[in-house]
């Protein structure tokens, strides 16, 4: 594979995805909990206030105000106390539900706790509340007749007791409370239906009774259908949609991925959105060749509010119509808003990881940028995109990619290890500033389809599973040279520029580590095959993305292999190759 068709490949990755530490000189706000819920209170009837607690990691004195999505849910602050879960004070923080005039089923709001202050603020907390219990009327199953299973959570605030049964097809109804040993205020009791040996297509029926002495409403006969079918079965990457948008700023997309569970071919005839209330700002577009629904929500004329919606997409599968609701909050236009913890390195996208010098990094929140998602053409990056500037300690940082609520850059190698702050300015427009870790280094294999390594073979291939259905991949062989790419490694001799493209000749920017091995069979207690690396540096030609060529050891396992990177002081996260 030529340079120009793996710079194309990365430059596409990175737009999708899609200093002495700063003493805290202002107020930190901290939470001790983000989630209340599922909540479940009878029909008619109002619920018991759910508390939490604010307290601050930082300097001066917090003042806190809120914002709800949703009427039902009231914050408040009471009288600063002595903290229950921690030492020093806290803020009590009350959600009062007044749910008395809500209908059955599940609602949400999302509680926002703000000081224009402090750093780490705004932050959420979401409230889920189960009217009429957590308990289902009934519940449906599809299943193909190879083995497979269907599964649906029962979610409760107080210990029940299930007996299920079923009419014909054998014991394939099964009820379990996850996590047991654990203190739960909430239990999740996972129902599975599973395809027996010898049960032909059709439909089974079934039932679970339930029983609870602290909540009469989750008391009842829960009728369960089966449907074994050889047909297609409709699955997404997720059960509900919620996007929160600024008045009058730009549309923003999300996207429904779709795919198919059972046997056959997925055939897909429409997807269209409908809303009940705020006018038709919701819009949905397949995207030509794929079975993706670019999902659009606009506010270009909806007043501040929350909405509801719903996608429908017909297909040949058993369970077509498939409906996902969709929430739309529309607020007032502010100053862009960085989410706390949600500054994350551009492979994991995990919240609250330490993050490295020269690294590229991710910010998620909202009104980043009021124009159309844009992408840096040219190298050096420039510090401004799409109206958007992140600053780091203030500094201004080189952008990959901007939009509404995402924007790639990287982090400035002369940022010094530590704690750091870092905003988006939009149009000249101060954000809001929160806190991230930084360590000299923090590598991370980057990844494709969850759990596998970007990698290329010898040939130009991938070490990639035949069963993703991507061109141009066979399994790395024993003794052959692969390429693995990685961010975050950090600091490199020659030193690197920050948001420069790396030197191309000698001397390349190799990695500042005396020890750069790959480890093939890793597992959680290091147990594996060791490699020496090859070469460990900055790709050239490439902004903050390295590479680690080795060859695969003659004893290395076989199939499915996990990977890690190991640096004198820093490991990797572990990732899958193909080998054989």
């Amino acid at each position: 594979m030529g340079l120009s068709s793996i710079k194309r490949l990365f430059l596409s990755f990175f737009s999708l995805l899609l200093i002495p530490s700063p003493a805290l000189a202002a107020a930190a706000l901290r939470l001790s909990n983000t989630v209340i819920g599922p909540v479940s209170i009878a029909q008619g009837a109002a619920g018991p206030a759910q508390d939490l607690e604010a307290f601050n990691a930082g300097d001066g004195q917090l003042s806190l105000t809120f914002a709800s999505s949703a009427p039902w849910a009231v914050p408040s602050a009471q009288a600063e106390r002595d903290c229950t879960t921690r030492g020093g004070k806290c803020i009590p923080v009350r959600v009062s539900l007044n749910t008395q005039q809500l209908t059955a089923g599940i609602h949400t709001a999302r509680v926002r706790v703000l000081d224009s202050a402090a750093v780490d603020a705004p932050q959420e907390i979401l409230v889920t509340v189960q009217i009429g219990g957590g308990v289902p009327d009934r519940l449906t199953f599809f299943v193909a007749p190879n083995g497979s299973s269907d599964e649906a959570t029962i979610t409760t605030n107080a210990p029940i007791t299930t007996t299920s049964s079923t009419q014909a097809g054998g014991n394939w109804l099964s009820v379990a409370l996850e996590g047991l040993g654990s203190f739960r205020f909430v239990l999740p009791y996972k129902v599975t239906a599973r395809h027996l040996p010898g049960m032909n297509e059709g439909t089974f029926t079934g039932s679970i009774d339930t029983r609870s002495t602290a909540f009469a409403p989750d008391t009842k006969s829960v009728q369960i259908s089966l449907r074994v079918t050889s047909q297609p079965i409709l699955t997404s990457n997720t059960n509900s949609l919620h996007f929160r948008v600024a008045q009058n700023s730009i549309p923003v997309t999300q996207f429904l991925v779709l795919s198919n569970r059972g046997l056959g071919t997925l055939s897909i005839t429409s997807a269209t959105g409908a809303t009940t209330s705020g006018g038709e700002w919701l819009t949905v577009e397949r995207v030509a060749g794929t079975d993706l629904m670019s999902v659009r929500a606009s506010a270009a004329s909806v007043a501040p509010g929350a909405y509801q919606g719903t996608v429908t997409v017909a297909t040949n599968a058993v369970n077509s119509p498939f409906t996902v609701p969709v929430t739309l909050v529309v607020v007032a236009q502010s100053g862009p808003v960085v989410s706390f913890e949600r500054v994350v390195n551009n492979s994991t996208f995990a919240s609250g990881e330490t993050l490295s010098q020269g690294g590229i990094s991710a910010i998620f929140g909202e009104q980043l940028s009021y124009r159309e998602p844009a992408v840096a053409s040219s190298l050096p990056l420039p510090t401004e995109l799409g109206g958007a500037r992140v600053f780091v300690n203030d500094q201004p940082a080189p952008v990959f990619f901007s939009s509404y609520g995402q924007i790639n850059f990287q982090i400035p190698y002369s940022t010094p290890p530590g704690r750091a702050l870092v905003r988006v300015d939009r149009d000249g427009q101060r954000g809001n500033a929160v806190s991230v870790n930084i360590n000299p280094s923090v590598p991370r294999i980057l990844r494709l389809r969850g759990d596998f390594a970007i990698a290329v073979n010898s040939d130009g291939t991938f070490p990639l599973p035949a069963r993703f259905g991507i061109l141009n991949v066979r399994p790395a062989r024993r003794g052959e040279a692969i390429v693995i790419y990685a961010i975050g490694l950090g600091p490199t001799n020659p030193s690197a520029v920050t948001g420069a493209a790396s030197p191309a000749a000698e001397p390349l920017a190799r990695v500042a580590s005396n020890s750069s091995r790959v480890l093939f069979g890793a597992g959680p207690f290091g147990a594996g095959i060791a490699a020496d690396a090859l070469f460990n540096g900055l790709t050239p030609g490439f902004v903050g993305l390295y590479q680690i060529n080795v060859v695969i050891p003659d004893n290395a396992p076989q199939g499915e292999v996990p990977i890690q990177l190991l640096l004198d002081t820093a490991s990797s996260d572990i990732v899958f190759i193909t080998v054989e």
